[in-house]
């Protein structure tokens, strides 16, 4: 390989070739795993990094020898690749006692949820083919008939994301016109979800109505003109205005929808398919309730309260989720059939009551009697002498936006090492396979095992073990 750019400085001429590194073993061994171009490309990475830190070295500074640097460039050509291999979705023990934990994909999806995915939606499958007609079916049939079934709704319509369809809401029926918004409303949800930004990219004009902590139903009647499309409520998910704050109850706010005959809709956030005030959660809203006051469309995610993978949910009017249905906004966003059989899965669990086959809620109803006696039997099986345990009283968190004022008590596990500092042990905990991703308090590692799965418990204590 050509090294003219290394003439210049002697010690550079002994930088290892890109080649030379691809001829040792290590490369040899990494070649397997990530194939030759990708194992050339970390080593011209590792070779640029060594010449880089040569030039570097004063002129008087004597430099390492070539087997030294030979040497070095393997170590870190492994280095590399390992980091390499980091990159990318891994599986995780969540003991961070955040339910809903975005970072780490939000709702864990149900053995039946999995079973669907790989079993049924993996290869071939029905997703718009009628077995009994031999004809094409209608895509998300089945999904589309239990959210009716769950929630009251005339009709049903899957999209991939919340975000999404808000978007296809408003584009499709408020887009050359007006759509009204409480300012207490106009929300930003994580991940730069930010109510005034989907509207103006759905192409409706924002109109603001009442104040920040008080809207009347008389502010939406005086804002209705002949540009008026919708009427739009935001549940605010992940906060709460507190104080003295008031708006017009649902059904008020529906009576004047249909007397302007204007559709309501409304984002409800977190998809609450069933009351969950008895887990501690309150505030949010159940669906089923939503069109029982009288909501024409009501939106909300499938991988929040609901349990399930990511998704856009919109139950409603059939009229209106026709017209959701026909417009080629809606072919963009449509699910497809990994997301589809995992959401039928989740919502047969609901249909048959099954509550604990759905890990979210399952998490949420655990007390802290229950979580304290699975510690316990953790830490019975814990050999590791260079650990310090200890139980502790804490709080559980929903995540996901849902009930920020929820109280989730639960019963921590408190560990200090030796030799190691909590941040040290941290990051330990987190660098294996799989990694244990945990949160520091005081000078102590804490374990939440709230959200750890009960079949990860084994892992969990061959990993500190392990330590």
């Amino acid at each position: 390989m050509p090294q003219a750019k290394n003439s210049g400085d002697p010690k550079l001429r002994l930088v290892p070739s890109v080649d030379q590194l691809l001829r040792t073993e290590t490369a040899n061994e990494l070649r397997s795993k990530f194939g030759l171009k990708k194992v050339t490309a970390l080593a011209r990475t590792v070779a640029a990094e060594l010449r880089s830190e040569l030039r570097n070295l004063d002129e008087d500074t004597d430099g390492p020898t070539a087997e030294e640097l030979l040497a070095k460039a393997i170590e870190h050509l492994a280095e590399t690749a390992k980091l390499e291999s980091r990159n990318g979705i891994k599986a995780v023990i969540n003991a961070t006692g955040v339910v809903l934990h975005t970072n780490l994909g939000r709702a864990p999806l149900s053995k039946s949820a999995q079973i669907a995915i790989t079993n049924e939606a993996a290869g071939y499958c029905t997703l718009e083919y009628d077995t009994a007609t031999g004809l094409r079916g209608k895509r998300g049939a089945r999904v589309e008939a239990l959210l009716r079934d769950l929630t009251g709704a005339e009709d049903a319509l899957v999209v991939n994301n919340c975000a999404a369809a808000a978007l296809l809401i408003l584009g499709v029926l408020a887009a050359d016109g007006e759509t009204l918004v409480s300012r207490g409303e106009l929300v930003e949800i994580g991940g730069d979800f930010r109510v005034p930004d989907v509207m103006a990219s759905s192409g409706t004009k924002m109109v603001e109505v009442g104040t920040t902590n008080k809207t009347h139903l008389d502010d939406y009647r005086k804002a209705i003109t002949s540009k008026t499309r919708l009427i739009m409520r935001v549940h605010p998910s992940n906060y709460r205005v507190v104080g003295f704050v008031s708006s017009p109850p649902l059904d008020e706010l529906a009576s004047l929808a249909r007397e302007a005959m204007i559709p309501l809709y409304e984002d409800a956030g977190s998809g609450q398919l069933i009351d969950l005030s008895g887990f501690g959660i309150e505030g949010e809203p159940v669906i089923g309730k939503l069109i029982e006051g009288g909501a024409d469309l009501v939106s909300f995610s499938g991988d929040k309260l609901l349990g399930s993978v990511q998704a856009g949910i919109i139950v409603g009017r059939r009229g209106i989720i026709d017209r959701l249905r026909r417009h080629p906004l809606y072919r963009a966003l449509r699910s497809d059939k990994i997301r589809l059989a995992a959401l039928e899965a989740t919502l047969i669990s609901h249909q048959q009551a099954q509550l604990n086959d759905v890990p979210v809620l399952q998490m949420l109803s655990l007390t802290p009697t229950e979580i304290e006696q699975r510690a316990k039997a953790v830490l019975e099986k814990l050999s590791n002498g260079e650990l310090t345990t200890e139980l502790l009283p804490g709080e559980s968190a929903i995540g996901g936006g849902a009930g920020p004022n929820a109280n989730l008590p639960t019963v921590l596990i408190g560990l200090t090492h030796s030799t190691f500092s909590p941040q040290e042990l941290e990051v330990k905990l987190r660098s294996v396979s799989p990694g244990i991703v945990s949160r520091i308090a005081e000078q102590r590692v804490l374990l939440d095992l709230r959200t750890v799965l009960p079949e990860q418990e084994p892992s969990v204590v061959a990993i500190l073990n392990g330590l």
